[in-house]
């Protein structure tokens, strides 16, 4: 397999956009990994008499495995790279979807969607953080948003498969189907390179140099960004050597309160609930069946369309700026919902229409807001000694987060009713705006390394949205600052 290189003089290298689209199938894993249950639940139920409670386990299973993939994959990437941590978790997506395809019974798929959520929790920690670490500061948000519009489009593949295949293929088919793209990444990783954060730190930096030169445009300043990491790699030390206890430093602190706290509220804002149990909660509140799986094909159809408008915008309006603009529209809209839940308007043809309309205004915000920063934060606040640790537990939060919610949404539902849980929803989703207006600066613009600086420094808060590249005297003030005890 071949892969071409093609150097632009008028923009960033092509090939950095190759090394994006491929890693990017581990995002659409993800997404159609957790996605599929949503129309397979259904089915499954079926099969083997699952109750709401069994039910929710099924569907949550593959977020236990996500945060033991998540924490486990930080030491790992450390140690054998970010490329063959992608490649291994790879080979993990196939065994995941071969068994869960073949479980006998409730139990084992359970046990099976384990093993795969595993690689998804691998293939978060670790694919936001590969790329961030080949993009140049400029571009570093859209491509890392990449990650999460593949996650968008595989939720998507995932519920046009579970609303046009119902009657065709059977729920096993539907999860054994993501075998092919999980083979596909493996072989196109085979040709990509290393990322150069990881050489520079734990082979050298005349192998950092070749790969920046790839993914460079031609004229850019690799000489300076080197100059950075080599600065980082000395006063840091190698992120294999660097222990978890790092993490608990007073300077680090601000980075790791900002990041872990917007893992946490990207999910507890309750976009994987919609996910997952949109065909499941309007089924019970009166939908027929196709037409619950009809809205949950437009609630993925909206998540892709805001994601990639988010990606083309993030690094213009700013991280910490999109996510206060539209957050409150979601405290709203998930307010409005849970009224109409009250007044019980999924019982009549209009009401249930206007239902599921103010269902796809929230996708709306949410999609376009905090879920657009979600893995971006983990992949670029943290020094580079620590990052695989801490992506980490960062990629760790954010599932865990998800399994709470995930494995309460039916018991939420069943002791509140729907209405009551879109309350309990929006009232996550205003702590969250208190949470990023409070804790969370502007990163856009700003190189790995000058994140750190202003880290190591105590100025964290102190970051404003930058337009264009740092130059040598951004990197000079920077040192100036820095001269404190740490």
């Amino acid at each position: 397999m071949a892969i071409a290189i093609d150097r632009s003089t008028t923009g960033i290298a092509s090939f950095l956009y190759v090394i994006t689209g491929v890693t990017a199938i581990a995002g659409f894993l993800y997404g159609y990994d957790t996605g599929i249950i949503s129309g397979a639940l259904l089915p499954i139920s079926s099969e083997f008499h699952l109750g709401h409670r069994m039910q929710e386990i099924v569907a949550s299973s593959i977020l236990v495995g996500a945060v033991l993939g998540a924490l486990t994959c930080g030491t790992v990437s450390e140690r054998i790279g970010r490329k063959r941590t992608i490649m291994a978790v790879a080979c993990v997506f196939c065994a995941g979807s071969l068994a869960s395809s073949l479980a006998p019974s409730a139990l084992l798929l359970s046990l099976s969607r384990i093993l795969l959520g595993f690689a998804v929790g691998g293939s978060s920690q670790v694919t936001p953080m590969y790329i961030a670490e080949l993009a140049p500061p400029a571009r570093r948000g859209r491509l890392v948003i990449s990650f999460n519009l593949s996650i968008g489009i595989g939720i998507l593949v995932a519920n046009i498969v579970g609303f046009t295949l119902q009657d065709l293929w059977s729920w096993r088919w539907m999860i054994g189907a993501a075998v092919v793209p999980a083979v596909v990444l493996f072989m196109c990783m085979l040709r990509l390179p290393e990322s150069p954060r990881w050489l520079a730190e734990n082979v050298s930096i005349e192998e950092a140099r070749s790969v920046l030169e790839r993914v460079r445009e031609k004229g850019a300043d690799v000489e300076f960004e080197l100059g950075e990491i080599r600065q980082v790699v000395a006063e840091g030390g190698s992120g294999r050597r660097a222990s978890w206890s790092m993490l608990l430093e007073p300077w680090l602190r601000p980075a790791a309160v900002a990041a872990f706290g917007v893992a946490a509220f990207t999910q507890l804002s309750g976009l994987e609930t919609m996910i997952y149990y949109t065909p499941t909660v309007l089924s019970g509140a009166g939908f027929g069946k196709s037409a619950a799986l009809l809205a949950s094909l437009g609630v993925s159809i909206v998540f892709v369309s805001m994601t990639a408008i988010g990606r083309q915008i993030v690094d213009r309006v700013g991280r910490r700026r999109l996510t206060l603009v539209m957050v409150p529209g979601t405290v709203v809209s998930l307010i409005v919902l849970g009224i109409m839940f009250r007044m019980g308007m999924a019982k009549t043809a209009e009401g249930s229409w206007l239902l599921v309309a103010s269902l796809l205004v929230y996708m709306v915000f949410n999609a376009g807001g905090i879920q657009v920063i979600g893995w971006l934060m983990g992949s670029e606040m943290f020094p580079l000694a620590i990052r695989g640790k801490a992506s980490s537990v960062h990629a760790a939060t954010l599932w865990g987060s998800n399994l709470i919610i995930t494995s309460t949404a039916l018991s939420t539902v069943s002791l509140l009713g729907v209405g009551g849980a879109m309350w309990v929803y929006a009232g996550l989703n205003l702590l969250g705006f208190i949470f990023v207006w409070r804790f969370v600066p502007e990163t856009t613009g700003h190189s790995l390394e000058d994140i750190e600086n202003h880290l190591r420094a105590g100025k964290f808060m102190s970051l404003r949205m930058k337009v264009g590249n740092p130059s040598a005297g951004d990197l000079q003030l920077t040192q100036k600052d820095r001269q404190i005890e740490l």
